[in-house]
């Protein structure tokens, strides 16, 4: 019986492990609760740092990546904050040019995660638990009543993952107590003067009264991916440039718990984002005018609480599904693509005759260091910047 890996989720860092291991001649399939790639928003747009970029130098084959480097946007090195009248209170530059974070479309990168794997990648599999046989394979079992065994099982399926719920209920998701709006401001000859040059950096932070902020910054293709896509023989779904426009606040601030703010469509959440910054400089208010409704979304933001290493057995874990953290240090996309090139060659090692479980131990010892170093990152910067409560413990 040949080596097969078995992978719950279709993030990023599910699909970037499943090229991974199709690139090294392991037999991988992927099983995603979502019905589709789009069915549902999950962001805009991605930092992606030097460890992003080597785990998809490392993931993506060359057509795919030649696409990816194509559409990656390359913003002023600075993160600005401002306060809400536009009046600066810091720039911080980045002076190594290697520490340059990309500007990348989620969706996008998504598209080029999954190109080539499509018969490796079954949507709408809801999995309900997994057991570990005898003979030491593991048996995912799904809500339809299907089930998949393989060598391994990969929890890839985010903060709410089913997997580690099973294998590690003692791993905790806190709330941070900040809420977030996401959306988008197209940038188009009426728009882009709305934004200084100020804003078209990393990052641009305009905070307001009672801890309340908006979040501005831009996503520019310097080949646009329909066309940089249909070079490499793919079917991207067209975008234009856009700015991410992110209204967030405290949890008291807002009328709504969290359920009811998820449950409300676009006009209702930019309804809140116009009410909030009406006494705001007049362009902050304008650049709220033009973020489209249809594009937002709300999120509570979460975060893994760090755990001592475990046992390790033939199920393991990536991204979110074990170290999902704040926003504010615009790590998450990039720690999870550098698991999956981790855990890539962990299992690359094992499937050549080297012991499984030494191999996935060397990646989950490198993976809780890295990867809870960067949850408490986050906590310290959105703790810093975000008015989020301290990390529990």
């Amino acid at each position: 019986m040949g080596f097969r890996v078995v992978v719950v989720g279709a993030g990023l860092g599910g699909l970037g492990l499943a090229q991974g291991l199709r690139q090294a001649g392991i037999e991988v399939v992927v099983y995603e609760r979502d019905s589709a790639l789009t069915a549902r928003r999950q962001g805009y747009r991605l930092h992606i740092d030097s460890h992003g970029r080597d785990a998809l130098v490392r993931l993506l084959p060359p057509h795919l990546l030649r696409v990816f480097q194509a559409t990656a946007g390359l913003p002023n090195p600075r993160f600005t904050a401002l306060n809400h009248r536009l009046e600066r209170v810091f720039t911080q530059g980045v002076d190594d040019p290697a520490a340059v974070s990309l500007a990348v479309d989620r969706l996008v990168l998504r598209q080029l995660l999954l190109a080539g794997i499509e018969d490796a990648v079954e949507f709408g599999k809801e999995l309900r638990s997994y057991e570990i046989q005898r003979d030491g394979r593991v048996v995912a079992h799904f809500a339809d009543g299907g089930r998949a065994d393989g060598d391994v099982l990969v929890a890839a399926d985010g903060v709410n993952s089913a997997v580690r719920q099973q294998y590690l209920p003692h791993a905790r998701i806190a709330d941070t107590g900040v809420r977030q709006l996401y959306g988008a401001v197209p940038l188009t000859d009426r728009t882009r003067d709305l934004f200084d040059d100020n804003m078209f950096g990393v990052f641009t932070a305009i905070t307001g009264p009672e801890r309340t902020y908006l979040g501005v910054a831009p996503v520019e293709f310097p080949v646009p991916p329909q066309q940089a896509g249909a070079a490499a023989g793919l079917t991207l779904l067209p975008v234009s440039d856009y700015m991410t426009c992110s209204f967030g606040a405290r949890r008291e601030w807002f009328e709504d718990s969290a359920e009811v703010l998820r449950a409300m469509n676009g006009a209702q959440l930019h309804a809140i984002m116009t009410a909030a910054t009406r006494d705001w400089h007049s362009l902050v208010r304008e650049i709220v005018a033009h973020c489209q409704p249809d594009s937002l979304f709300a999120l509570p933001l979460r975060t893994s609480v760090p755990i001592d290493p475990w046992p390790t057995t033939p199920v393991t874990l990536l991204g979110d599904a074990i170290h999902a953290m704040s926003p504010a240090a615009g790590s998450g996309a990039c720690t999870a693509l550098r698991d999956a090139a981790r855990l890539t060659i962990a299992l690359t090692e094992a499937r050549a005759g080297g012991d499984l479980i030494v191999a996935l131990r060397a990646y989950e010892t490198e993976m809780i260091g890295y990867g809870f170093a960067a949850v408490r990152a986050g906590a310290i910067d959105g703790q810093r910047h975000l008015g989020q409560d301290p990390l529990p413990g």
